[in-house]
């Protein structure tokens, strides 16, 4: 049944499909050549010049998040499990609206140019070089490679005669290298056109599958195996995501990937200024919402157009190839593969600004040399991804793991960003002994788990061990010395540096804290709605 639907698919794709394909990555590349020529230093390389404006900062943060398997993903579970697991997506605005009005004032305030340096000027040098190396093996090793998989997979659906391998190279290689020449600023002007290209091919889907329903959401409603299956809430053995985890692991997890993350703060940075950066990222905050509307509840509706597919990864390509007419489904596979190079090429960027920064140390050689070490840097770590890439389909239940496995990281890290940010008591040794202490105790507690002996769900496992690192951090800054309060200015947070510097004469509809208030009110009230 799966292979009659994968082969359904394929041939569903047209000339006309493909050519709409092919003209998508003629743009791709025309955008790379134009911005190459203008990267001459590496801060154009790492930061496009400290000029990005809060449009192409939005668009590029809901670009880079978006990848493959959240396409595929998203669909896929709405149709098999429910809209639970979209609260990852609608959510997003709450570690942005903290990234708007806490971290992005702390990170300009003290110009830095990676999340890790500024652990350093908070604490020391120990919890820069700790975090940046985790950084970078989880982005390349996790993040970079398994996109190239997963790409390699979404591709193999569409075209079975292309090897996995040959989709991981290709995409690795045609990414790695407008990375490499043009920097973030080719990584986010693509970044505007990827988002574009996802929007409006998946909202189109959306209308059209929701014409075949005669746009009811009756008819939506009667298809769903379950009464909870359109509710966000869910009980608290569920297997998803059980409301515990809800509303305190996906925020945490929210944290992490969206205030500590180099591969998503990185745009942030390079806004030309705070008001920019902050807009930015309220601006993402609302573009995050809508993949529940365009990815999400298509996955529940597709229920009452294809009710018997049994693979739920099959649900997103029969969609797209069965309801929308030739050409549409090109654009719909371009945005597929723009969400992949999206991922990709963010994080390669990322992690050779960290390598560049945290452990070359670039900052003392001429702007031609800074760029050159990071363009070299690029295509090493596009080669170890491009290596590592197909090595994944080998792994089995493992790379299950790995991916579960990331909770063990979070809550240390999410601890000593809030506590160290908000408290002025925290010392240096607090900030190296959770990360190590509470490492350690959520290792064990996730070897617990797979062993049967820790019945908690891993979202809840999240809060629980941010609060065991809590109380490390707590008691370790209690037997310590803190640094004084004149020395932290630039590092501890203050009200003054997030509002007073909004008290100008800008109108009504640029005032971030307006702004920021609306979209807590939109996230609220799809939890109302969905309830």
């Amino acid at each position: 049944m799966e292979e009659q639907s994968s082969q359904a698919v394929a041939g569903a794709i047209t000339g006309l499909d493909i050519g709409v394909l092919v003209a998508y990555f003629l743009v791709v590349i025309a955008i790379g050549v134009w911005v190459s020529r203008k990267t001459e230093s590496g801060e154009d390389l790492f930061l496009a010049g400290r000029t990005l404006t809060w449009g192409i900062v939005g668009f590029s943060l809901f670009a880079s998040n978006i990848s493959s398997t959240t396409l595929i993903g998203l669909t896929g579970a709405a149709y098999s499990t429910g809209i639970a697991t979209s609260a990852y997506e609608w959510m997003s605005g709450l570690p942005l609206l903290i990234l708007a009005f806490i971290f992005a004032p702390l990170f300009f305030r003290s110009k830095v140019t990676t999340i890790p340096e500024w652990l350093e000027r908070r604490y020391d040098r120990r919890a820069r070089l700790y975090f940046s190396a985790i950084t970078i093996l989880l982005t390349v090793i996790v993040d970079t490679a398994g996109g190239l998989y997963a790409g390699g997979v979404v591709v193999k659906t569409f075209f079975p005669d292309i090897p996995v391998w040959q989709t991981c190279v290709a995409i690795g290689i045609f990414a790695g290298l407008y990375t490499a020449s043009g920097g973030l600023r080719a990584v986010v002007y693509t970044d505007v056109l990827q988002a574009v290209v996802l929007i409006v091919g998946t909202a189109v889907m959306t209308w059209l599958l929701f014409s075949e329903l005669g746009f009811s959401w009756q008819a939506v409603k009667d298809a769903v195996p379950e009464e909870n299956h359109l509710s966000l809430i869910q009980p608290r053995d569920d297997e998803t995501l059980p409301w515990p985890g809800l509303f305190v692991g996906v925020p945490l997890l929210g944290f992490w990937y969206w205030v500590t993350n180099q591969y998503i703060v990185q745009r942030v940075l390079g806004a030309r200024d705070l008001r920019e950066a902050q807009r930015g990222a309220i601006l993402g905050g609302f573009l995050k919402i809508i993949p529940m509307f365009i990815m999400v509840l298509p996955g529940a509706m597709a229920l009452a157009v294809v009710p018997d597919l049994e693979n739920a990864d099959m649900v997103f390509p029969t969609i797209a190839t069965t309801i929308l007419p030739a050409g549409l489904t090109g654009l719909v596979l371009a945005g597929l593969v723009a969400a992949i190079m999206s991922s990709v090429d963010s994080t390669l960027n990322s992690s050779s600004t960290l390598i560049s920064h945290d452990f070359i140390g670039v900052e003392d050689k001429s702007p031609r040399e800074q760029r050159n070490i990071g363009r070299i840097t690029t295509l090493v770590l596009m080669a170890v991804a491009v290596v590592w890439a197909p090595f994944i389909d080998d792994m089995g239940g493992l790379w299950d793991y790995l991916q579960q496995a990331f909770s063990i990281v979070v809550p240390p890290v999410v601890a000593i960003f809030i506590l160290g940010a908000l408290w002025h008591r925290g010392t240096s040794d607090a900030a190296f002994w959770t990360l190590l202490g509470g490492h350690a105790v959520a290792v064990a507690v996730f070897i617990a788990t797979q062993m049967g002996y820790w019945p908690l769900h891993f979202t809840t496992n999240v809060g629980v061990m941010f609060a065991v690192s809590c109380v490390i951090y707590f008691l370790v800054s209690r037997t310590g010395t803190a640094r004084p309060a004149d020395q932290l200015g630039d590092v501890v947070w203050s009200k003054d540096m997030a509002f007073d510097a909004l008290s100008d004469d800008a109108p009504v509809w640029a005032n971030v804290k307006i702004w920021g208030v609306l979209l807590a009110a939109s996230m609220l009230a799809i939890l109302v709605i969905f309830w």
